[in-house]
């Protein structure tokens, strides 16, 4: 039995307004090629780079939000190779003294987290020309390495996803892998005893599909290797998703010499425990605490509370919603349970078809507690809700009003509901029969008709007691 040793190599673009180096803007969708930069961030002789404030202090704020140490001093190196996106010939990066040491995540050792700029991007076309685009060159990366204690694709799966949504939660990267903002290096190796294998290293992994895909397909081929007495070769390797297969990129004799030198026109950094302490207090709630609270606080089940915390504009939706039917009626965990419903399934579901991000519904959630609060009270009924939601969804507004202008208010006065009641129970002798029979779906079966003809505005609960009181008499 082989066991599997891995650790990651994460990279993270930090989203502040400007690159990590120059003043140049930090756009995210910049189509246009080459627009974004300047003699700075394109190398030119005779520049000067100045370092991003912003940026050192996001990292120093992951770095606490992980459990690591921030030491006194950190300073900048040049990492030196070459490559055709690397408009420098070197690379800006941390590498004796970097900005985090040690950490830990979902039980994962974390090794260091460290500062660097990006580089550029190569752009091959169908006629076998390759473009350069330097925008991207000079943003902010952060990258964190792992200690090698990964034992499965799951795992691994399970540290990149919460140190995306950490970053989202501190603010501080949007970390979208569709858009390259988070990419994730993965090492690997495989022995039957306590001795490492042969590593291989698998590159620019760009979707948690991707990262659980080629962990899992290494493990089994070098696996299929040493069973059928080969070696394992250290090498780069990529990822073809549509193959879902890694293949060999280049050849890793021994490691790579980057010949680091400290970066001559950048200062050391000193960190004092004063500005360590002030960026500890901007720390948020992150997602590992908000998970506890909510499965206490609001009595919610473990898988219930991972779906509102996996979006911290929906976990903070919800609590302002739950906070305002709060203000409007005594607390219960039936009206939680109906504002989780109705939040997971209906709007998110209509997010989901419009294409629309959470934070960018016109439903307040005071108005959303207003619906809700309906429901409760028995003024609206499932049907017309899910209508008024929607409703809601295009163009806001008050749940009640537009009840009212749409006639949707639910039937609750006996007296108008009998009248239904007696009809349905005369076009309906078969299923009164069951009914009688001792069949108890066809009670249902029978409010169901009655609601048909009420247009869903009916109170199913006065309906069915209607119902009972009719056929027992």
């Amino acid at each position: 039995m082989y066991k599997p040793t891995i650790g990651l190599e994460i990279h993270a673009e930090l989203s502040t307004k400007s690159k990590m180096f120059c003043s140049c803007p930090n756009v995210r969708d910049d189509r246009e090629p080459n627009k974004n930069v300047c003699e700075i961030c394109l190398g030119h002789p005779g520049t000067l780079p100045t370092i991003n404030r912003e940026a050192v202090r996001s990292v120093i704020k992951l770095g606490l939000a992980l459990g690591g140490k921030i030491p006194e001093f950190a300073k900048f190196d040049r990492k030196n190779y070459f490559y055709p996106d690397l408009p420098k010939g070197y690379q800006i990066s941390q590498y004796d003294m970097p900005l985090v040491q040690g950490g830990e995540l979902v039980g994962v050792k974390i090794t260091r987290v460290h500062l660097e700029e990006d580089t550029g991007r190569l752009i091959h076309d169908k006629s076998g020309n390759s473009l350069v685009d330097f925008n991207r060159a000079g943003r902010p990366l952060m990258e964190l390495v792992t200690e090698p204690v990964i034992t499965s694709a799951d795992q691994a799966l399970t540290f990149a996803k919460e140190l995306q949504l950490i970053l989202r939660y501190l603010e501080i990267s949007h970390a979208d892998m569709e858009h390259g903002e988070m990419r994730v290096e993965a090492n690997i190796s495989i022995s039957k005893d306590k001795k490492r294998g042969t590593k291989v290293e698998v590159k620019n992994l760009n979707s948690f599909r991707a990262v659980a895909g080629a962990i899992a397909y290494e493990i089994k081929r070098q696996e299929e290797v040493l069973e059928n007495g080969g070696k394992v070769t250290q090498e780069t390797r990529g990822w073809d998703d549509a193959k879902q297969a890694t293949y060999s990129q280049r050849t890793k004799e021994e490691a790579h010499d980057y010949r680091y030198l400290p970066e001559p026109d950048l200062p050391p950094l000193k960190i004092t425990k004063k500005e360590v302490e002030e960026i500890k207090v901007e720390l948020p709630e992150l997602p590992a605490q908000k998970r506890e609270r909510f499965q206490k606080e609001f009595n919610l089940r473990a898988e219930r509370a991972e779906i509102l915390v996996s979006d911290r504009f929906l976990a903070k939706y919800f609590e302002e919603v739950v906070s305002e039917l709060d203000e409007e009626m005594q607390d219960d965990s039936k009206n939680v349970e109906l504002v989780f419903n109705y939040l997971t399934s209906d709007l998110l579901g209509l997010t989901a078809s419009t294409n629309t991000p959470v934070e960018k519904i016109k439903i307040t959630p005071e108005d959303f507690a207003d619906l809700i609060a309906l429901i409760v009270k028995g003024e609206l009924g499932s049907r017309a809700a899910k209508d008024i939601l929607a409703k809601m969804f295009v163009k806001g507004g008050d749940p009640r009003e537009i009840m009212k202008d749409e006639g949707l208010s639910q039937i609750s006065d006996e007296g108008e509901l009998k009248k239904v009641v007696s009809g349905v129970i005369v076009e309906s002798e078969k299923v009164v029969a069951d009914y009688k029979k001792g069949k108890t779906a066809a009670l249902e079966a029978l409010v169901g008709r009655a609601m048909g003809k009420l247009k869903g505005r009916g109170n199913p609960e006065v309906l069915r007691k209607l119902f009972i009181s009719k056929l027992t008499s």
